[in-house]
C-alpha cells in the first residue's frame, strides 16, 4: 500500500486528482462527493476540518482493498492540510449550521438524512449486499446514524466526538436509537469502533453509552495513546490537542504499528461484509 504515500507529498495538499469529482442531489440537496474504486460502496465522511491529505489516504486504502469509496464533501477546504486556523472558520461555522447538532439536546443531526441518501445512490450503482459506512471525529457518529438506512450494512464509528458539550451523548435522538437498537436485533447488525484511551473528545463514557444502546453488537477498541503519531498536522497539535484521530493524523504508517492493525481490522470488517467469499 504504498500508492497512498505519493500524493500531495509530506504536509501539503492533497489535489485528489485520481478521484472522480462529482455533485450528487437528495432531496433536493446537493453535495460535492469525490468517488473513486470498484467494488461495493463504503461512505467514507471526512473528519474535521474536512478532506484532509490522511482522510484521502485512508479513502485510497478503502479502493485498494477492492471496494468503491464515496466521500462527501461536508466542510472545509477539499484536500487542504488541516491548519489551526480552521478551528475559527470551519468548526465554528458547522457548530451553527443547520445540518449538524454539535451540542447535547438536538438529537439526530440532519445531515444524516441526506447521508442515508447517499449510501442508496451508492449501493444502487455498485451493487453487492450493502453499503458501508465510515465517520470520523465530528462525523463518527453519522455511521450508526446511517445504519437506520437498511443498505449499510458495515457501520464504523471511529472516535466520535459529537455532541461537544456531553461526553456520554449519542447524537442520536430518542426514535432513532430505538431505532438503530431494533436494527441490531433484527437483522444481526455489528458496530466497529475506536478511540484512544486519553482522548477528551470521545471518552470512555461515550462507548459505555453506546454498549448501552448496542450490547454486544457494539465492538469498541480502545488503543493507548502513547501510541499516537506524536508529529500530526497543526490543527490536530494545536487545537485537537490530544491523541484523537486513530486511522488519520494520529496514524503511524509503519508496519505493525497499533494504528496499522486498527486500519486493518477496519478493513477487513469492510471486506467480509461487503466481499463475502473474497478471502
Amino acid at each position: 500500500m504504498t500508492s497512498t504515500r505519493e500524493r500531495g507529498g509530506p504536509g501539503g495538499d492533497d489535489p485528489l486528482e485520481d478521484f472522480e469529482r462529482r455533485e450528487v442531489e437528495v432531496a433536493g440537496v446537493r453535495k460535492r462527493v469525490y468517488v473513486s474504486g470498484d467494488g461495493p460502496a463504503v461512505v467514507l465522511m471526512p473528519e474535521m476540518p474536512g478532506i484532509s491529505p490522511d482522510v484521502a489516504r485512508f479513502a485510497r486504502w478503502i479502493r485498494e482493498a477492492g471496494l468503491s469509496v464515496y466521500v462527501p464533501s461536508l466542510f472545509g477546504v477539499d484536500g487542504a492540510r488541516p491548519l489551526a486556523g480552521a478551528a475559527e472558520t470551519v468548526v465554528r461555522r458547522a457548530c451553527v449550521s443547520a445540518e449538524f447538532r454539535a451540542f447535547a439536546g438536538g438529537g439526530t443531526s440532519p445531515v444524516a438524512g441526506w447521508l442515508r441518501g447517499l449510501a442508496r445512490v451508492a449501493h444502487a450503482e455498485r451493487g453487492g449486499p450493502g453499503v458501508g459506512a465510515v465517520g470520523l471525529c465530528f462525523t463518527g457518529n453519522f455511521a450508526l446514524s446511517m445504519a437506520l438506512e437498511p443498505t449499510v450494512v458495515a457501520p464504523v464509528v471511529n472516535h466520535p466526538s459529537l455532541p461537544l458539550d456531553d461526553p456520554a451523548g449519542l447524537e442520536l435522538g430518542e426514535e432513532d436509537a430505538a431505532a438503530v437498537a431494533g436494527r441490531v436485533r433484527r437483522d444481526g447488525l455489528k458496530v466497529l469502533a475506536y478511540r484512544f484511551e486519553d482522548d477528551r473528545w470521545c471518552t470512555g463514557q461515550r462507548f459505555a453509552a453506546y454498549r448501552a444502546l448496542l450490547g454486544d453488537a457494539f465492538d469498541g477498541r480502545v488503543l493507548p495513546s502513547g501510541v499516537a503519531n506524536p508529529d500530526p498536522p497543526p490543527f490536530f497539535r494545536e487545537v485537537v490537542g490530544c491523541a484523537h484521530s486513530v486511522v488519520t493524523a494520529h496514524l503511524v504508517d509503519v508496519a505493525g504499528h497499533p494504528t496499522v492493525r486498527a486500519r486493518d481490522e477496519i478493513l477487513a470488517f469492510l471486506t467480509e461484509r461487503l466481499l463475502p467469499g473474497a478471502g
